[in-house]
């Protein structure tokens, strides 16, 4: 009877996940979703106590220790994170998972290892059996390379790491750590060896930090996605090991959402997964990056663009990792209110790749309040470009980089971009006059309709407001 109730509160917990995840697709629904998410989590973790296999105080203790650690943790982190910081939570989050489901993995070879040792005979194939040995290994590998990439994206997103070399001949040593993983795997299979299963781990660790080092932070949020992806995969087999079908069926929908997920992602790149992976962005782009675009930027007050605005038809905001860095959302929401009441359409165009992570934009946007239904994206908003009078770029720029569309030269060349080339006149809040994370100059601040507006985000468009305001 407990073993009946058990499988069907994970039953009804998978179905839950479902909807959750299916509610996250929209902005409208995205946070009902989370909450039920939310309440299937509390299921699965509360029906964890009347498991068979859980029994004894000791078991019971552990579990309600680990609750109220991990709890208090997340709900301190939680509520002191910035919005700016977000993309490194979910970096560090989506590490824990990976972390977690490679050390179930971890305990049960472990434990079959102990198993043969004792037996004196056999091997973690015939005391786990085929299936449940093959998938504890690849879950084990697929979670350890999710948990330290992660680390190492959370460190290249925070800052806190620069380089994007450790070796010299990296690319060799990174083919070698694969192969030696892959081999002590198969050999940690077909033996009793705490020794191979030991050196299987720490090459998986070595193989997520060789993977994630030479990738840019361009290419950071279809990272983070691909190891969310390989996060919920990890997890559907440790389902399978432990014979528990809300984890088989919850890894698998969230290893297939993040997979589709980073694929539309490299897809808004024009760029394979694998490219992003293993190319290098920006690496061929020296020659390109030397010659530059012709001109030079044009600077102009915030006072003189202020009116610009007030007087436009309409307006198309582009925020990026800029607004982000100023949390200058709240102030961006003021002045389209402004410009509203004077009658100018306002819209917000957001690309796929904007920001540091997978909706990024769009999270700090509802965060200010912003309505969905003023927030566009790139294939819907392009076409309005010609027709706008003034398109306000805040803090992007490789998603507004006309090259790639224009110079087959370029890196970036094919790339799918906002078209805010197109627009009558351009105004660009930049905080400096760097290139992007791609490390391509961008041809767009050079154009004779751009002008530019250099500062600190907030600063500027608090000028912005204040000058419309005297209108």
């Amino acid at each position: 009877m407990t073993y009946t109730l058990v499988q069907a509160s994970y039953f009804i917990a998978a179905v839950v996940f479902i909807l959750g995840l299916k509610g996250m697709s929209s902005p409208v629904t995205a946070r009902q979703g989370i909450v039920w998410a939310g309440y299937a989590m509390i299921l699965a973790t509360l029906v964890t106590f009347l498991y068979p296999t859980v029994t004894g105080f000791g078991n019971y203790t552990l579990i309600v220790i680990a609750i109220v650690v991990g709890g208090a943790v997340a709900w301190w982190s939680g509520k002191r994170v910035a919005m700016t910081d977000m993309p490194q939570m979910v970096a560090l989050y989506n590490g824990m998972g990976g972390g977690s489901a490679a050390a179930i993995a971890a305990v049960y070879l472990i434990q079959a290892q102990f198993a043969v040792s004792a037996a004196g005979e056999g091997s973690i194939a015939t005391e786990m059996g085929a299936a449940k040995a093959s998938l504890a290994l690849l879950g084990g590998l697929i979670g350890t390379v999710a948990f330290s990439g992660s680390l190492i994206a959370w460190a290249k997103l925070d800052g806190r790491m620069k380089r994007s070399q450790f070796l010299p001949m990296q690319h060799l040593v990174y083919i070698a750590v694969f192969v030696g993983t892959i081999a002590a795997g198969i050999a940690a299979y077909f033996s009793g060896s705490m020794t191979l299963v030991v050196l299987f781990f720490a090459l998986a660790l070595l193989l997520g930090v060789f993977m994630t080092v030479p990738i840019g932070g361009a290419d950071m949020p279809v990272i983070i996605s691909l190891f969310n992806a390989l996060t919920g995969l990890a997890v559907g087999f440790k389902g399978y090991v432990l014979d528990i079908p809300a984890l088989i069926i919850a890894g698998t929908v969230v290893g297939a959402a993040g997979m589709l997920l980073t694929q539309l992602m490299a897809k808004a790149m024009n760029r394979p997964i694998s490219n992003v992976m293993f190319g290098a962005f920006g690496a061929a782009s020296a020659g390109g990056a030397e010659a530059g675009p012709e001109g030079e930027m044009k600077e102009q007050q915030p006072e003189d663009a202020g009116i610009t605005m007030a007087y436009s038809e309409q307006v198309v905001i582009v925020p990026g990792y800029g607004m982000a860095v100023a949390q200058a959302q709240h102030k961006v929401w003021e002045l389209v209110e402004l410009l509203e009441e004077r009658g100018v359409r306002v819209k917000f165009a957001i690309h796929p790749v904007a920001g540091r992570m997978p909706g990024h934009m769009n999270v700090l946007l509802a965060e200010a309040g912003v309505p969905y239904d003023k927030i566009f994206d790139m294939e819907d908003i392009n076409s309005d470009f010609p027709k706008t009078t003034v398109s306000l770029v805040i803090g992007a720029n490789d998603v507004v980089n006309p090259a790639a569309r224009k110079d087959p030269n370029s890196p970036i060349f094919g790339m799918p971009i906002l078209n805010v080339d197109e627009s009558e006149n351009i105004l660009v809040i930049k905080r400096g006059r760097g290139t992007g994370f791609s490390g391509v100059e961008n041809g767009l601040f050079f154009d004779d309709k751009t002008r530019m507006l250099f500062g600190d985000a907030q600063e500027v468009v608090s000028k912005l407001i204040q000058t419309v305001k005297t209108l």
